[in-house]
């Protein structure tokens, strides 16, 4: 029995140290993490997002996918290839290959696309809510993030995104016709900075990147990756492994080795706010940083202190009833959050005193998208109440765009951004002004227009006449006002404070730089919009007889008119040089007349329209009508000369001369030819000759008449007139009279119906001034023997060779 007792107490013990204490396990994890600094479940990425939680979260599920797809900077196997249209491809060409030292300009061109899309999507959501989606889809922003080990940098956007089909057309296969302009533009050394402009911007970001990403999401389309080495071809394909972007697009750029400046926040951070700040839509830099955090005090460090101090603190404690705080420091913790880069409010909201010129030039450069360092020469920050309200601002760029008079009246294009409430509605808005004003920048935010209707609708609306109608008046004020503060321009203050003169110095020439880039417009202004007619011919500049090289205006060509002067006189022409040596100037300029110069094709067309100016009639020197004062001796004269004149018109009978007159605007000129009052002037008929499309059958009705002016104190036609008087059939005196007119004709512009006819009097004409009789004929050349010679010689030869050859061939086969 004890035996038994013995044997079971033993078995006992044996189970009992085979189960496991749980307290031990306890207490040994316990002084393993202890041991250990790092805490039990650290917090992932996406916990400190920050101001947007949801944006480019970074768990390690995507991490993974991400790092596989963009470690090989080779295009997918499984993608579908394309090969860049040719353009395309040359545009691609010029950028990798550019020595352009300023790189920065990829960037404002990504933000800006992106603002567009950004603009378009929250477009269409006035009309449809449901096409944001829910969620951070309804967050319109731009977010930047950086991969430093990677040497990647994102730009992502909740826009409308691209379609496959979006993707195809828009990043490869079918040029844009700013492509076209914009290589043309480069191949003549021009300015990449100006990519922007030509709606090619997204191909800048080849000048930091060898490999380029492009995935993004439509609501009508699944999410699609478009990558190229900008190696002539692109690909795309199905994302499958990225994270879903819900809608939008996010870019990533691969940057070489010596775009590594663009990984660093500080950057990022100076090009925003130098390119984008006005940028309407909010844009998030990834960034990281540093901060103070209190964290409790290691127990090591305080073990001895708690020892020698524990009966103290435990009497402490029973007396004061209070808890001991426990003991912390003050450690550095890298954190990584959202950071917001462009808080500026819109510049047309703010009060116009509270806008510096400086900002107002970030403005102009940010809406025109022209990063030069030109200034805008001028600009209108203005609001209007009433019946219709809304704010706007205007600017006149420094420079016009090399295609602004191309296509004119064919194009729908403008360049101000319209606004409904704040919100961006159309750029392509062409109704709020006219053609003519079409280079002004700027844009218009209207209270008073609908949100939810249709760009057509939005036509129709009766306060967009009101709009156009102010914006107007506003724009030519401007423009005049750039007249006024010019220095160089008469009739401007004079001031003396140093610091306005300083302000002076900048402004000077302004105006005439305005007038050397846009005066066309103001030009075209005139025949267009008769409302402003008036306004728009006090900004007219021209160069004058005695302007000596200067621009003048109408004003200063009135105060400087003649006692008893009635009409402005001018002439039309293709260079001032060339008016400047025209018959048509003698008498008026001996007589002290001012003339116009009018040098410019669509001159012609203007003075169609332009009829008077301040109660002064326009009166062209080169058409009949002229009156230069009291010409009581020109009556006398045309009696004297009356034989000459009726014998002269019947030997031009067979020019279509309609007559023959006395002049009284030559000096030293024998003869002239004008055109009647309403027909064309000869600068006019050459404009409409050289048109492509031009009918000569249709054109006949509107040349004007062509009248013969003699001058009568002139040698030549005095000596005419005798020799009429003696014999009216001399015929020598009918030819001389045929090719004074001839050469009359030339030197007023005309072209001649037969030129060969008119060469052949000259050449007579030299004859009889050498004394070579009329019928002294060309000597005969002997080429004609000579050849025929060198021909007989080169057959006999051809015939000896044949002969050699024949000769020779035969020992040749033998041997063969």
């Amino acid at each position: 029995m004890k035996t038994w007792a013995l044997a079971s107490a033993l078995l006992l013990l044996l189970l009992l140290s085979t189960v496991p204490d749980p307290g031990h396990k306890h207490h040994a994890n316990a002084e393993e993490t202890d041991d250990s600094d790092a805490p039990v479940d650290p917090p992932k990425v996406e916990e400190k997002l920050g101001a947007i939680p949801s944006g480019l979260s970074t768990d390690a599920d995507v991490a993974k996918r991400e790092a596989e797809s963009i470690s090989r900077k080779s295009l997918r196997s499984s993608a579908e290839k394309f090969e860049f249209q040719a353009e395309v491809s040359r545009l691609m060409d010029i950028i990798i290959n550019s020595l352009y030292s300023n790189k920065d300009i990829f960037l404002r061109e990504l933000i800006s696309n992106a603002s567009d899309a950004l603009d378009k999507i929250r477009f269409l959501a006035l009309t449809d809510k449901e096409i944001l989606g829910e969620g951070d889809n309804t967050k319109l922003e731009i977010m930047i993030k950086l991969d430093k080990e990677k040497k990647i940098l994102s730009i992502r956007d909740r826009g409308i995104g691209m379609t496959k089909e979006d993707l195809i057309k828009n990043l490869g296969t079918i040029a844009k016709s700013g492509t076209s302009a914009f290589v043309e533009k480069m191949q003549t050394g021009g300015d990449l900075n100006l990519i922007g402009q030509f709606g090619v911007g997204f191909y800048s970001v080849y000048l930091v990147a060898d490999y380029v990403e492009v995935v993004s999401k439509h609501n009508d389309d699944k999410q699609y990756v478009w990558e190229s080495k900008a190696d002539g071809s692109f690909a795309i394909s199905e994302d499958t492994w990225n994270e879903p972007l819900g809608r939008g697009t996010e870019i990533r750029l691969h940057l070489r080795d010596e775009a590594k400046e663009y990984l660093e926040e500080d950057k990022l951070k100076e090009l925003v706010k130098k390119y984008s700040e006005f940028i309407n839509f909010p844009i998030y830099l990834w960034v990281t940083k540093e901060v103070d955090v209190e964290v409790p005090s290691d127990e090591e460090e305080s073990t001895d202190e708690e020892e020698s101090s524990e009966t103290t603190s435990e009497e402490e404690t029973e007396e004061d009833g209070t808890e001991k705080k426990p003991k912390t420091k003050t450690v550095k913790e890298t954190t990584s959050e959202w950071e917001v880069l462009n808080n500026v409010k819109a510049i047309w909201l703010r009060n116009p005193k509270e806008v510096t010129e400086e900002e107002y030039t970030k403005f102009y450069h940010s809406i025109a998208k022209d990063f030069s360092e030109e200034k805008p020469l001028a600009w209108s920050h203005f609001t209007a109440e009433g019946d219709v309200e809304f704010k706007a601002v205007l600017f006149v760029p420094p420079k016009a765009p090399q295609d602004l008079y191309e296509s004119y009246y064919n194009s729908n294009k403008s360049n101000l951004k319209l606004y409904v409430r704040r919100v961006f509605i159309s750029d392509e808005f062409d109704e709020l002004l006219p053609k003519y004003l079409s280079f002004l920048k700027g844009l218009v935010d209207s209270d008073t227009l609908p949100l939810n209707v249709s760009r057509e609708m939005l036509q129709q609306h009766s306060s967009l006449k009101t709009i156009k109608k102010k914006l107007i008046r506003k724009a030519l004020d401007m423009i005049r006002r750039i007249a006024d503060e010019d220095p160089d321009e008469p009739g401007s203050k004079e001031k003396s404070d140093s610091k306005e003169v300083s302000e002076d110095d900048e402004k000077k020439g302004q105006y005439t730089k305005f007038w050397n880039e846009f005066g066309k417009s103001i030009k075209l202004g005139i025949i267009e919009d008769a409302h402003n007619r008036n306004r728009l011919a006090k900004l007219l500049r021209f160069e004058t007889t005695q302007s000596e090289g200067k621009l003048t205006s109408l004003d200063q060509y009135i105060s400087r008119m003649k006692a008893g002067q009635k009409d402005i006189f001018y002439i039309t022409g293709t260079s001032k040089e060339q008016l400047e040596k025209s018959p048509f100037l003698e008498r008026l300029i001996k007589k002290n007349f001012e003339v116009i110069f009018f040098t410019d094709p669509v001159d012609e067309y203007l003075m169609q329209y332009l009829m008077d100016y301040e109660d002064k009639k326009f009166q062209n020197i080169s058409k009949e009508g002229l009156k230069l004062g009291k010409e009581t001796k020109l009556k006398d004269l045309k009696e004297s000369f009356k034989e000459l004149t009726k014998w002269w018109k019947d030997a031009l009978a067979s020019e279509n001369v309609d007559d023959v007159k006395i002049s009284n605007r030559l000096e030293n000129s024998p003869c002239v030819v004008v055109t009647s009052k309403y027909g064309w002037s000869a600068n006019m008929e050459k404009i409409m000759q050289s048109q492509t499309l031009s009918d000569a059958s249709k054109q006949a009705y509107m040349r004007g008449k062509r009248v013969l002016e003699v001058n009568p104190r002139h040698p030549i036609i005095k000596e005419l007139r005798e020799r009429v008087a003696l014999d009216s059939k001399d015929e020598s005196a009918k030819q001389a009279a045929k090719l004074m007119y001839q050469t009359a004709l030339m030197e007023s512009g005309f072209m001649l119906n037969d030129p060969k006819e008119f060469a052949t009097s000259i050449y007579d004409s030299v004859k009889a001034s050498l004394k070579i009789s009329s019928d002294a004929e060309v000597e005969e050349d002997n080429d004609t023997e000579e050849t025929e010679a060198e021909e007989k010689g080169s057959e006999s030869t051809k015939e000896a060779d044949a002969d050699i050859e024949d000769a020779g061939s035969s020992p040749l086969k033998d041997e063969l």
